[in-house]
């Protein structure tokens, strides 16, 4: 009737906090009635529960150097209880002056954060523990601990410590190494640190610039520490006192990290000097030009030579020797200061006789041991105009040929000046003779003392040239000197020989009784040149076919070398021809004209003979009686021709009378006085008549024996007879006569062949030389034909004869005597000549 609620077991608030219970209450009617209520019972909390870490130990890595308030971490615990018994507070546990000091715990969150830098090459980790508290009565805690690891930052620079080792001192950081010391010796020890962990504390070290040292690694242990290292500094290269004195070795350290750090220590090495360079001069060879004729003791030159040492071995001696080149000693001549290093001569010097000095001047440095060097001294004598030109010769002899081109060289002079430079400077000239004989004619050249002719030389004119040459040098004052010059010209065979005997015209008389080696003439040739161009020779070129001439090559004589028969009368055309001995050889051609025949009986023939023979080609032959052996052939049958012939003129004769003699009987007859022309009578009229034609137009019969005389006869090779007299006395068995009357007062048959003739020409030779000038033919015997002779003179031959000589001799002369003698007539006696 009273309820109550009755806990009826253990009540955890943690694990149920509150409960809802549905009540019911009901009746006893029926249906009995009820009604419900909620009755929620709440289970309050007591401390029952200690706080919870979620964890028993924390863990966490903080980068050094983290500021202020940067939370690290936050710490978490958990209370079951409710309430002030599940309100929990954070508090330090056990924790060192230093954790309290870097760290902040929030009491309430649990959050541990910076209060102060922490610095990892000071602590690198903190270790401590936390409570947490809650705050019941009495409070109950947990605890959990908390590992804080400082994470390396790259904060620190690499530090370099540089110490010395071994003998090289090492002081205030300056080394001092002798220059000699060996590559690759150990100058120093550096040692390279770096506070940081890790990468950030590995270093690298180095040498920086262009130094003669390197750094190796003092050891290459495993157990070495990566931030802590020992290096070596060695020389790389060899140490050079005169090149670089002190050398300011930078060594670099850079660690790893990121960004890397780097730092930097300096080394001074200061080199020190040995005595390793001998003196050297600036030049090998030292030229020095010291002019001739000095004063004893002048300075010639100085010589300098340095040394890249220092102290005592950069102290200088100077003293001369003798050249490699040459043996002999320098001192008699030269000397040097020892100290100073001035060289001097002892003598006075001439360029003419020696213009070279060579010597060695050697330097020594007072270290221990000394160096020396040293340097060759070449003194060049300078010239003075002490000495004047000299010509090679006092006289030059030239030879030149004549012809020479102008302006072509004669000749060279050598022309020499012991001096030098421009007191060997020679100006040539040509210094005209005492009659101006090379005047304008001859020129030198400066150069090379060429000289040079203006106008070409004829030998036959002038034959040697004298003149000067002068040479004039160019010192102060200026030296000369002369030369004489004698030019000869040398022949060329530019002269062809000159026949002064015989002339050409002329002709000489050769009697046929002439035994062998008669001396028929001497062809005299001069020659304008000298020498072999002069040396004549003489030879028969043309004119002697029946080989009866001969000349001597060397003195032109012509001799009869054959017997001369009665063929070869009449005229003969030798072609003679000089050579002279020049290269090439020049020739001369003249013609000598022999006349065979016992006698001279009429010039004026032979030289109209001689005056048809210079307008003959000198191909064909004149030479004696060429139809002479044609005539001996001819001879039998020309008897019978005339024979003939001269019946036929009896019969024609016979028959004129009668026909004459009936005439007379018609017309009467007066004595003394003529009907007709004498025939037989020499015509003087200009024209010849012509015979009258009958009605019938037939000519008239001229008399027999003009017909007979006009009968042509040619010669041998084509050529015909000069007159009628050569054609009969050609004839065989007629002998050779002058004339057909050999009696006092016959006319002459040259002049008569001279007269106007009224005659007419038969033949004309367009083949003769003279055809078309002149005409050479055979004329018709006069009407008259009887003549009164006039011996021996009576003319033989006119000048109408034919390229041959007219066959005129003395025989004919005597031939005709004995015709005349045998046939005695008067003045108007015809006298006929017959063929039988």
């Amino acid at each position: 009737k009273q309820p109550q609620l009755i806990v009826k077991g253990a009540l955890d608030r943690e694990q149920r906090d509150s409960y809802e219970l549905s009540l019911r209450v009901r009746d006893g009617g029926d249906p009995a009635r009820s009604s419900q209520a909620i009755l929620r019972v709440l289970i309050t909390d007591v401390n029952d529960n200690s706080p919870r870490f979620e964890k028993s130990v924390y863990e966490a890595d903080l980068a050094e150097n983290s500021s202020p308030g940067t939370p690290i971490l936050q710490l978490r615990a958990t209370d079951l209880d409710v309430g002030v018994n599940g309100q929990i507070e954070y508090v330090f546990g056990a924790a060192t002056e230093s954790v309290r000091r870097l760290l902040r715990l929030d009491e309430t969150s649990g959050w541990l954060s910076v209060l102060h830098r922490i610095d990892r090459e000071e602590v690198n980790q903190l270790r401590f523990t936390v409570m947490a508290r809650d705050r019941g009565q009495p409070p109950k805690t947990d605890k959990a601990t908390v590992v804080l690891n400082i994470r390396d930052e790259n904060d620190n620079v690499p530090t370099i410590d540089i110490r010395k080792i071994g003998r090289i001192p090492l002081r205030d950081g300056v080394a001092s190494v002798a220059e000699d010391v060996l590559v690759d010796t150990p100058i120093a020890l550096v040692q390279v640190s770096d506070r940081d962990q890790g990468e950030n504390g590995v270093v690298t070290c180095t040498v920086v610039g262009d130094v003669p040292f390197q750094l190796k690694p003092a050891s290459e242990g495993e157990g070495e520490p990566q931030n802590k290292r020992k290096y070596f500094l060695h020389t790389s290269a060899p140490l050079d006192y005169e090149a670089v004195r002190d050398y300011n070795v930078v060594i670099v350290a850079v660690d790893s990290g990121s960004p890397s750090l780097s730092s930097n220590n300096s080394l001074l090495v200061r080199v020190g000097d040995t005595n390793d360079n001998p003196p050297m001069f600036s030049q090998a060879v030292l030229e020095v030009s010291f002019p001739e004729n000095n004063l004893p003791g002048e300075r010639v030159a100085t010589v300098v030579a340095t040394d890249a040492d220092s102290g005592k071995n950069a102290e200088i001696t100077y003293s001369l020797e003798a050249s490699p080149l040459s043996s002999e000693a320098p001192g008699s001549i030269f000397s040097i200061d020892p100290d100073s290093g001035d060289v001097s001569v002892q003598a006075v010097l001439d360029r003419e006789q020696r213009d070279t000095y060579e010597f060695q001047v050697t330097a020594r440095d007072k270290g221990v041991p000394s160096l020396q060097g040293s340097t060759t001294v070449v003194v060049r004598v300078s010239d003075r105009n002490d000495n004047e030109p000299r010509f090679m010769q006092d006289v030059f002899t030239f030879y030149v040929k004549e012809n020479l081109q102008p302006n072509s060289p004669v000749g060279m002079v050598t022309v020499m000046d012991f001096d030098k430079g421009r007191n060997a400077e020679l100006s040539l000239s040509i210094q005209p003779g005492d009659h101006d004989q090379a005047a304008g004619i001859f020129s030198i050249e400066n150069d090379t003392g060429t000289i040079f002719s203006t106008v070409s030389f004829d030998r036959e004119q002038q034959t040697s040239y004298t003149f000067k040459v002068k040479a004039v040098d160019g010192g102060e004052p200026p030296r000369s000197a002369t030369a004489t010059v004698s030019l000869f010209v040398m022949d060329e065979n530019d002269n062809a020989p000159t026949v002064t005997f015989p002339s050409n015209s002329s002709y000489t008389v050769l009697p046929p009784s002439s035994n062998m080696r008669t001396v028929v003439a001497t062809v005299v040739a001069t020659d304008a040149d000298t020498g072999l161009n002069a040396d004549l020779n003489y030879s028969i070129v043309g004119g002697n076919p029946f080989k009866l001439f001969e000349i001597d090559p060397a003195s032109g004589v012509v001799s009869l070398v054959g017997k001369l028969a009665p063929k070869h009368y009449g005229l003969h055309r030798l072609v003679v021809q000089v050579n002279d001995s020049g290269q090439p050889p020049q020739s001369t051609t003249a013609l000598l004209h022999v006349f065979v025949n016992e006698s001279l009986s009429n010039a004026t023939v032979v030289e109209s003979q001689v005056a048809r023979s210079l307008h003959t080609p000198l191909a064909q032959d004149i030479a004696g009686d060429p139809s002479y052996e044609l005539s001996k052939q001819r001879l039998s049958i020309v008897i019978g021709v005339v024979a003939g012939i001269m019946t036929v003129i009896l019969l024609i004769l016979v028959v004129v009378m009668a026909r004459y003699c009936r005439s007379k009987s018609k017309h009467g007859y007066e004595a003394g006085k003529k009907d007709h022309e004498d025939f037989f009578t020499p015509q003087q009229h200009d024209k010849a008549k012509k015979p009258k034609k009958d009605k019938k137009g037939k000519k008239g019969k001229q008399p027999l024996y003009s017909s007979i005389v006009t009968v042509e006869a040619s010669k041998p090779n084509g050529q015909r007879y000069d007159s009628v007299n050569e054609k009969l006395s050609d004839s065989p068995g007629m002998g050779r006569y002058r004339s057909v009357n050999g009696g006092p007062g016959s006319p002459d048959l040259a002049r008569h062949y001279k007269s106007s003739s009224p005659l007419p020409t038969v033949q004309l030779h367009p083949q003769s030389p003279t055809a078309g000038k002149k005409h050479q033919a055979v004329q018709d015997l006069p009407p008259a034909n009887t003549f009164v002779g006039a011996g021996d003179n009576i003319s033989i031959g006119s000048d109408h004869c034919s390229e041959y000589s007219c066959q005129a001799s003395s025989k004919y002369s005597k031939q005709v005597r004995a015709l005349h003698s045998a046939h005695p007539a008067g003045p108007n006696t015809h006298s006929h000549v017959h063929s039988g």
